[in-house]
């Protein structure tokens, strides 16, 4: 049996959410509305997680999609809609920036079009990364060895902790 080493309760990570959730507005309070991009399936619950805060904290028009990709084979990205992203503001959310790599696959259909600017998202960041991949918001950084393993449990809608293994 794997041991948890927790790193995030709920009330924690309540409290995180709530900070992205500001930081994001704060970096785009100029603007009349925001594309919130959520990685299947984790990253979709934090990304309404998130939206839920920003609808009640500004006035932002919030428009969420949903991607969803292998992320052991990552080359194929799908989004819930089509959508039009030129000129626009996206911020792409995801539970955990382990070594990068799918949030970059993930960006690849935006990035067939010109949207004004791109942001990212994450509960939790490692610090040491395959990919070159600087997250924007971060929830709680952390510092791992190359075999730790971070993992986030949800339970229906809601994000239950967040450990290493």
């Amino acid at each position: 049996m794997e041991s948890k080493n927790i790193i995030l309760t709920p009330d924690i990570i309540q409290k995180k959410i709530e900070r992205i959730a500001y930081e994001i507005y704060e970096h785009n309070s100029d603007e009349t509305s925001i594309i919130l991009a959520g990685i299947w399936d984790r990253g979709v619950i934090l990304t309404h997680r998130i939206a839920e805060i920003l609808r009640r904290i500004s006035p932002l028009e919030i428009k969420i999609i949903e991607l969803r990709l292998d992320k052991q084979h990552p080359s194929e990205v799908t989004l819930s809609e089509p959508l039009d992203v030129t000129g626009k503001v996206i911020v792409l959310i995801d539970d955990v920036a382990n070594s990068g790599r799918t949030m970059l696959y993930a960006l690849k259909p935006f990035l067939q079009q010109l949207p004004r600017k791109i942001q990212t998202a994450v509960l939790v960041d490692r610090k040491h990364k395959s990919f070159p991949l600087s997250v924007d918001f971060v929830g709680y950084s952390l510092a791992t060895t190359l075999q730790d393993m971070v993992m986030v449990d949800v339970a229906g809608n809601d994000i239950t902790s967040a450990y290493l293994i």
